[in-house]
């Protein structure tokens, strides 16, 4: 019998942990649709500021690169998601690429991280990687690997990238999910 109402147990806990995913990621979700359809609804305000927080028109060029001191397990995380969920391609830092030397997570990183920023409109929220990268004013290309700048980005023809903010999102969900099981 203690068995059975251990099981029970098990199961309810279970069922009631499933159901606050399910909730948490039903409410985000309504919140983006809500923001988005807000935005959509408004009437546009002259602005002086850049579109999406770009400030390669204001300050001339920026590049997106990993913050030096930034803890490497964020750093790996933040890696794997810009070369996974983000659509990123890695392919320059994989062996034999042009950016693989040197084969740090700190060079790797920086390289992804521009990489996604320049290809999702140079905004503040395309380089940040949970506070992981920081945008510089100075060209991070070495050798023959040469970081994209604005402009000079090159996305794989037929791809379209999916919205910044629901990809974040995605991949939160991910690590919520990942670190309950």
């Amino acid at each position: 019998m203690k068995g059975r109402v251990h099981s029970t147990k098990k199961k309810h806990i279970w069922i009631t942990q499933t159901l606050l995913v399910l909730m948490n990621c039903y409410l985000v979700l309504t919140m983006v649709a809500g923001v988005e359809e807000k935005v959509e609804s408004t009437t546009p305000i002259l602005s002086l500021s850049p579109p999406e927080g770009n400030t390669t028109f204001l300050d001339g060029t920026t590049w997106c690169v990993a913050r030096p001191g930034a803890r490497e397990f964020d750093l790996q995380v933040a890696l794997d998601w810009a070369c996974g969920l983000g659509m990123t391609d890695c392919n320059p830092i994989k062996p034999r690429g042009a950016c693989f030397e040197p084969n740090t997570l700190l060079s790797h990183a920086s390289y992804a991280f521009n990489r996604y920023y320049q290809e999702n409109g140079n905004s503040d929220i395309a380089c940040n990687f949970g506070g992981t990268a920081i945008v510089t004013k100075q060209n991070p290309s070495y050798g023959k690997c040469n970081y994209a700048s604005s402009g000079t980005s090159s996305s794989s023809p037929g791809l379209v990238a999916p919205s910044v903010v629901r990809l974040e999102i995605l991949g939160l969900l991910l690590i919520i999910l990942y670190l309950r099981s």
